[in-house]
């Protein structure tokens, strides 16, 4: 994919909703840029990306936390891995610009390697992350025990719940979603439910199979996290992605990857809101395979404000 052109930034609805999970795929195709030696952000490379179409006409947080763990990701030695990443969501993103991402080669010590990346539009960061990478190595080892859940295949999907509502918003998390979601207490899509809890569990899976490598099925992880991260805020305060004039934006993201993940699988994420104060709340995730696995622990912190 060609981002140098505006024009060709953005994946349009149409195609997206074609191929949902190959338009994904696409953005995270990353291009190097050439060298510059008039560039003056200290960053050691650049690479550049697109944009997939969002009803809000902003780009989606998820979409730029994928993009930033993949250029950090190719930078590092071979062998590799990330186990956690910080950053920080700036400024909202221009679909119609590409985004241009600069690492940062902070250190490369025996195990571990640091990586710091700006994604950035129109010469200012829109998002600043810290990533760290590990070699494969042997040590200490548990993990929590992942709690019941249904099986996903008895729960109704987010395709089947909004595919036939004509609105923007619900062609997004369905017919141009590239992961099937299934939330186990009813989803927020519609309405807040009945009752009033900071707990919740949502079963996802890409909608096919992912060929790539463990960078990519991990930079996948963050993708999907991002759209049901403040979740357990909103069904804890009553709310739903359709409450009239509530606005909800990611502030920060913090993540670490325990173990490989395949995001073609099933995976459940646990979620609980252990605070909300000052128009911010916090969201906390377990992500477990199938079997029981603990993948991966995320946490954010957004803004949620409600019509008075």
């Amino acid at each position: 994919m060609t981002t140098t052109d505006p024009r060709s930034a953005r994946i349009p609805a149409d195609e997206l909703a074609a191929d949902p999970l190959g338009s994904l795929l696409r953005v995270l195709e990353l291009e190097t840029l050439p060298e510059d030696d008039g560039r003056a952000d200290g960053a050691d490379v650049h690479f550049s990306g697109g944009s997939l179409h969002q009803p809000n006409k902003r780009i989606y947080g998820g979409q730029v936390l994928a993009q930033s763990l993949l250029a950090a990701g190719r930078t590092v030695p071979d062998g590799r891995l990330p186990h956690s990443m910080h950053g920080y969501f700036l400024r909202p993103g221009d679909l119609d610009v590409p985004v241009e991402l600069a690492v940062e080669r902070l250190r490369d010590g025996r195990s571990f390697s640091a990586r710091r990346t700006h994604a950035i539009q129109h010469g200012k960061p829109i998002l600043s992350m810290i990533a760290s990478f590990q070699e494969s190595q042997e040590g200490v080892e548990h993990t929590t025990t992942m709690p019941a859940a249904p099986d996903p295949e008895t729960l109704r999907s987010a395709i089947d719940e909004l595919g036939s509502i004509p609105v923007p918003a619900a062609r997004s998390r369905s017919h141009e979603s590239a992961f099937d979601l299934r939330h186990v207490e009813g989803s927020l899509y519609l309405d807040a439910g009945p009752e009033r809890t900071d707990q919740q569990m949502v079963w996802m899976r890409a909608r096919g199979p992912v060929d790539g490598d463990q960078l990519l099925h991990r930079a996948l992880l963050a993708f999907a996290c991002d759209q049901i991260m403040l979740e357990p805020v909103m069904r804890r305060v009553g709310s739903s992605w359709a409450t009239p004039g509530i606005s909800i934006a990611s502030l920060d993201h913090a993540m670490w990857w325990h173990r490989d993940v395949r995001v073609d699988e099933w995976l459940l994420y646990v979620q609980s809101s252990p605070s909300a104060q000052g128009g911010r709340g916090l969201g906390a995730t377990r992500v477990f395979a199938q079997d029981g696995t603990l993948v991966a622990s995320i946490a954010q912190e957004g803004m949620l404000r409600l019509p008075v």
